[in-house]
């Protein structure tokens, strides 16, 4: 009996045209379904129970995957955000689509196309090519994709570091907005901000500071507080110039650290911050991580720094940013040395709700004309367009432009949080968009830089972490 069930399958009548397309169909649909089965069926049994095997393995791992994506969100993300394991994964996808392409050039042989009818030639072929080859090249897509992925996750993170804990509940984050790369001889953020983001519900506090902010005090276990135990650049300082020169290196701005500890030359910074490049730092930016710390009080544990050059490539890469213009913008042009006026703008960013291109999201965020605020402007349109490039992130849309996404980010980012709290932060990031981010902006005429009172600061932005943190729990 279990040979007369068969026999249409594995020993058909091969002299019935119209037995022979009925099975031919079945077989590739059932190849398409579920690889191997049309081996078992009616080909190499071996060859059909590994291909089932491994279909099944595929299957249940990416059940497994999607019930870890609900249950144990955080372990998930950080599992595949580990650079051994995509590396694995990526050679399994790619052993899957080889074994995929021998199943189904297989199927095709078994369908023995000669004896099927005539007009049915042609559709089983190609359907049975179509059944192959996509599956194949999609398959070829996702290991290309887990490529490029892994290839940015060991460029821009910090390594196989341990993940640390939050403090007082909280993940603080300096980011730094700069034209120039991190080994760039003097390089100056263009913008600065702490992003303090509460642990367990992903609320953020965005508080940006001026670029010309004085005098910050350092904390105590910093080690520029001893050279400088009174604020950057104030007197009585311990700092020993080169050459001469006065009470440090630099202008004194909080931007101009990076440039203060990494060009000056000066004996005060020689050894300083020693496991910084290990750490996927430099002293430069461990300095200005210390000098926010103290200027805020609130401890900065990591850095991001966002080169605009690479701002511009990832704008492109998401399909332009969409932002809502509140004033003209000049692109380009140049002070007048008579009337003092803006000129020869080779064009303007005009008001409304406009999606911004790579290059003009750049001048957007960069110009400081057009405005009677100027750089308080600029600072505000550069948070405006972090936000939305955030909202933009969507898992559609960085599913279909991943790999260009990824290049950018290369080229986009430096930054010292380890590869370890990759999944962590991308939950806390997920959380983070049920939230409208509270913003602490320490500018006139709240603040003025150039008189910065620091009692007053400290008290702003722990007003912002309030409120951007949950309710106490009643009772």
């Amino acid at each position: 009996m279990s040979l007369d069930l068969e026999r249409p399958i594995r020993n058909p009548d091969t002299g019935s045209a119209p037995l022979m397309t009925k099975r031919a169909r079945w077989l590739v649909v059932l190849g398409f379904l579920l690889p191997g089965s049309a081996q078992l069926l009616a080909g190499n049994r071996k060859l059909g129970r590994f291909g089932l095997a491994a279909t099944i393995t595929m299957l249940v791992f990416g059940v497994l995957v999607l019930v870890g994506l609900q249950a144990a969100r955080e372990f998930t993300l950080s599992v595949f955000t580990n650079s051994l394991v995509l590396l694995v994964l990526q050679g399994l996808i790619l052993a899957y689509a080889v074994l995929w392409l021998v199943l189904g050039l297989d199927t095709l042989r078994l369908t023995k196309l000669v004896r099927i009818s005539p007009k049915w030639r042609v559709p089983v072929a190609v359907l049975s090519v179509l059944l192959t080859f996509a599956p194949v090249l999609g398959a070829g897509w996702a290991a290309t994709a887990v490529g490029s992925a892994r290839g940015a996750i060991g460029d821009i993170f910090g390594g196989g570091a341990p993940a640390v804990e939050p403090v007082d509940g909280r993940y603080n984050i300096l980011l730094l907005g700069t034209d120039a790369g991190i080994d760039r001889e003097g390089m100056r953020p263009d913008s600065i901000s702490l992003v303090s983001v509460d642990a367990e519900t992903g609320q953020s506090v965005i508080v940006g500071l001026p670029r010309e902010l004085i005098e910050m005090p350092f904390p105590e276990d910093s080690p520029m507080y001893p050279i400088f135990p009174e604020g950057f650049c104030v007197e009585p300082n311990l700092y020993e110039p080169v050459d001469g020169g006065y009470d440090c290196f630099s202008t004194g701005y909080l931007n101009a650290l990076y440039t203060e500890v990494e060009v000056s030359g000066s004996p005060s910074y020689e050894g300083i911050y020693p496991d910084a490049v290990s750490q996927g730092s430099e002293p430069g930016i461990e300095a200005t991580k210390d000098a926010v710390e103290g200027a805020t009080g609130l401890t900065v544990q990591f850095y991001v720094l966002i080169d605009m050059h690479g701002f511009s490539a990832l704008i492109d890469a998401l399909g332009g940013v969409t932002v809502d213009v509140q004033e003209r913008v000049p692109v380009g042009g140049r002070e007048d040395e008579d009337t003092g006026e803006w000129v020869d703008v080779a064009w303007y960013i005009e008001p409304g709700v406009q999606t911004l291109d790579g290059e003009n999201a750049q001048w957007y965020a960069r110009s400081r004309h057009g405005s009677d605020r100027g750089d308080y402007a600029r600072m505000d349109r550069q948070r405006e367009l972090q936000a939305a490039i955030l909202a933009q992130m969507s898992p559609a849309n960085v599913l279909m432009r991943f790999q260009e996404i990824a290049a950018a980010g290369v080229d986009l980012v430096a930054t010292d949080i380890p590869e370890s709290m990759l999944g962590r932060f991308v939950t806390l990031a997920d959380k983070a968009k049920a939230h409208t981010p509270v913003t602490v902006q320490l500018t006139p005429p709240d603040i003025d830089p150039e008189y910065p009172d620091y009692s007053v600061i400290h008290q702003l932005v722990a007003n912002g972490v309030v409120a951007a943190s949950p309710p106490p729990e009643e009772g």
